[in-house]
């Protein structure tokens, strides 16, 4: 017990963190009070969260076809209801978390019985915002020191679409999905480094194989078209332990079956239904001629304008000395970056639902690649200068978000 307690777990890095963390919550929780009542809740929410109940209490699948929604209050969404009752871009265990607060109750759907629905529909998706605030922290230290992770940090802490999209404000529920695809893509890369070490390799990496499976099953689970994170986990695998691709194939496919069997469990393991779900997904709804709409460059600006003003003028000076500077240009700022623009890649070809919630997976990638140059900026001789000009824009950034959430009154 002695060595789990010790000043490089619980040191003053730490305390700042989970600090940082905590103003994150603080502000989450001024606009679930602020900005929500229960009779905020629109169909298309209260749809999900009757959907999941109903899986809870063992009365279905959720996104699936049943006789008891002709009774519900809310019916199915068009996209729903004109494929075959199937959902086409969620599996059940995205109605699942949305219900997780609800589990335990029997009328979770009347909206005049359930006092507190803004908070037991959005606690799941706050908690997630944390987790995914936690393992930002954790990947940009590990990858920059601690200048890098507090940067990645107060940028995420203070970005009013992570905050909107952790608490449902005008958002749509995609945190379970970024905090997933964060850590598939980051757990693949530090599994494929173990891999230089001498141990046998499947027993000694088993709780990162865990970890990534479940990381792909919470991101495919919560949106079908995020499979596109098998092809490119397994090519960071094989990039990173080129002498070791047999053993990174070993632990991908390991990883692929945990993340087959708990999004099959996501189906209360029935066979018939999981075959119909997966034939009525829409795993990949690229549109190629959305890149000549104007429309959808302009959805990809106003994401990264909500990802907060430091972003806006930050990501820009990021790029331009990766570009010009070959110091920065090494894997650990360019993975992130090339995540980054794939993402908002496809979130451009996908004008609609599955692109916006690739638009959102990108932005925490953009906040890391943002703290690995300056931490590389943090290591020239204008130092100086670069601390005053980082922390003053951050501290606006910051101010600007508090002073924008005070003005939040009630709807």
């Amino acid at each position: 017990m002695g060595k789990f307690f010790t000043r490089e777990r619980f040191g003053e890095p730490q305390f700042l963190a989970g600090s940082l963390l905590l103003l994150f919550v603080l502000q989450c929780s001024w606009l679930v009070t602020r900005g929500s009542s229960p009779m905020d809740v629109d169909s298309s929410e209260l749809f999900r969260v009757q959907e999941g109940v109903r899986q809870w209490h063992g009365e279905g699948i959720a996104g699936t076809p049943a006789p008891e929604r002709a009774e519900a209050p809310s019916p199915p969404p068009p996209e729903v209801e004109q494929n075959a009752g199937f959902d086409p871009e969620h599996a059940p265990l995205w109605y699942l978390l949305a219900a997780a607060g609800f589990a335990h109750s029997a009328n979770s759907w009347a909206l005049d019985s359930v006092r507190y629905w803004g908070w037991l529909q959005r606690v799941p998706y706050i908690i997630f915002g944390v987790l995914l605030g936690a393992s930002l922290w954790y990947v940009a230290r590990r990858l920059y020191g601690n200048a890098g992770g507090y940067v990645a940090l107060i940028l995420y802490c203070f970005s009013p679409l992570i905050l909107r999209t952790s608490t449902l404000w005008l958002a749509e529920p995609e945190m379970g999905a970024a905090w997933g695809s964060f850590g598939a893509i980051f757990t693949a890369i530090a599994v494929a480094h173990t891999l230089y070490a001498p141990r046998e390799v499947v027993l000694w990496n088993w709780r990162r194989i865990l970890l990534l499976g479940l990381s792909l099953v919470l991101a495919i689970g919560c949106q079908f078209s995020l499979i596109v994170l098998l092809p490119i986990t397994l090519v960071f695998m094989l990039y990173v332990a080129p002498t070791r691709r047999l053993a990174a194939l070993t632990i991908w496919l390991s990883a692929v079956v945990i993340a087959f069997l708990l999004l099959f469990a996501s189906y209360a393991f029935h066979p018939g239904i999981f075959w119909q779900g997966l034939r009525h997904a829409q795993f990949f709804g690229v549109r190629w001629q959305a890149l000549a709409m104007r429309g959808a460059y302009g959805q990809l600006w106003n994401e990264i304008v909500q990802g907060g003003p430091a972003l806006v003028i930050g990501f820009p000076i990021a790029v331009v000395t990766f570009l010009a500077w070959p110091r920065t240009r090494y894997f650990g700022n360019a993975a992130p970056l090339g995540i980054a623009v794939l993402f908002l890649a496809l979130g451009v070809a996908m004008p609609h639902y599955p692109g916006g919630g690739f638009l959102l997976l990108a932005i925490p990638f953009l906040f890391v690649f943002v703290a690995g140059i300056v931490a590389d900026l943090l290591e020239t001789r204008q130092r100086g200068i670069v601390i005053a000009f980082v922390w003053g824009l951050l501290a606006a950034d910051a101010l600007l978000n508090l002073v924008e959430m005070l003005r939040i009154g009630r709807a």
